[in-house]
């Protein structure tokens, strides 16, 4: 008896791997560092936006925006037509992969990076060309740079680069962009950009205003602490921010969304307070992991350090579950740990310890 079958290409897109929550314990304080998420509650203002917007449910939200898009053109500096959102900076990316690629056409990205590219690039219909990061983690951009062809239409730089943390350098990114082709686009992923504190790091919006063939992915998931309400948006170019709400799932940001992340925006002296707290924790865990013999650890600009353990990846990551805390192991490479409270980096510390060297 036959059945409908989806496209071929579905059965070869790789499943997503979630961080995993922790297990209550009886008499053990468990923690979560697998997700990358805030340990701050929302920022003074928020769950109050949130709840009044509650009350509208019976109402469809806001489909332009409006509200969010004049509030991101006024922080960012930008005009609104430039702005495109959707239901996180991933859900964005659909959008820019469904707007630009044809099947069969090549997206290039470094590996390891972002769990969602390969999905979304196959779930669309394109052909990943993953390049490989360079043994300190970094992308190595004049491989990716190599391997643009004439069917190439994305190139994606994840900065910081999510599971290492590494961050792309002005003078290594404007040398990439002078060999990019200028029908290619480079969208620059800076989902973690409020952490970055090396000073060579751009900010890509300076480098987006200068080329027409850059667009900037940025997401409320991470330093605002909305990863529960799924917002992110994009900045770029006319012709591309057009066709990005043009392929957005309608009504896709929900009204709560929309207040919260409003709301979020108006927080910035709390934000950048909550940032620091948690960059100043990043430094401690990273000399701390350092002192104990891990000398591979990559300068991480992201809320997160990475460790290369490869085939002992597993056992790190079972004994820091038995220890209280989970973390996202990656089989055979490494395993990600977010910078969370104090206490849950402290005993990640402890575990770390006993691996070191």
């Amino acid at each position: 008896m036959s059945i409908p079958q989806p496209r071929a290409t579905v059965a070869s897109i790789p499943a997503y791997v979630a961080g995993k929550p922790p297990a209550p314990r009886p008499g053990q304080q468990v923690y979560k560092l697998s997700s990358n998420e805030n340990p701050y509650p929302p920022l003074p203002g928020v769950v109050e936006a949130a709840e009044a917007a509650v009350a509208q449910m019976n109402r469809y939200p806001d489909m332009g925006n409006t509200a969010l898009y004049d509030a991101l053109a006024e922080r960012l500096g930008v005009r609104r037509e430039r702005l495109a959102a959707g239901t996180g900076s991933v859900a964005v990316l659909y959008h820019l992969l469904q707007a630009f690629c044809d099947p069969g056409d090549e997206v290039v990205y470094a590996w390891r990076s972002f769990e969602a590219y390969p999905i979304a690039v196959s779930a669309t219909g394109g052909t990943s060309v993953q390049v490989p990061v360079t043994a300190d983690g970094r992308h190595d951009l004049d491989a990716m740079a190599a391997a643009i062809t004439d069917r190439t239409r994305l190139v994606l730089v994840c900065s910081p680069n999510n599971p290492t943390g590494t961050a792309v350098r002005r003078g290594e990114l404007e040398r990439f962009l002078d060999q990019v082709p200028r029908d290619v686009l480079v969208v620059i992923d800076e989902a973690y950009c409020e952490f970055v504190r090396d000073a060579e790091v751009p900010d890509a919006l300076e480098v987006y205003r200068e080329r027409a063939n850059v667009a900037v992915l940025r997401t409320f998931s991470k330093a605002y602490g909305l990863a529960g309400l799924r917002v992110g948006y994009a900045v770029a170019h006319p012709p591309v921010a057009d066709a990005l709400r043009k392929t957005a799932v309608p009504f896709g940001v929900s009204s709560i969304a929309q207040a919260a992340a409003v709301a979020s925006l108006a927080a910035e002296d709390e934000l950048l307070q909550r940032v620091a707290a948690l960059v100043e924790e990043r430094t401690r865990v990273q000399a701390a992991l350092r002192e104990q013999g891990w000398s591979s650890v990559p300068d991480s600009q992201a809320n997160f350090v990475w460790l290369r353990l490869g085939e002992r990846t597993t056992e790190l990551a079972a004994a820091c579950d038995a220890a209280g805390v989970v973390v996202r192991p990656f089989a055979g490479e490494g395993a990600r740990v977010t910078i969370g409270e104090p206490e849950a980096n402290d005993v990640f510390l402890q575990v770390a310890k006993a691996f070191a060297g």
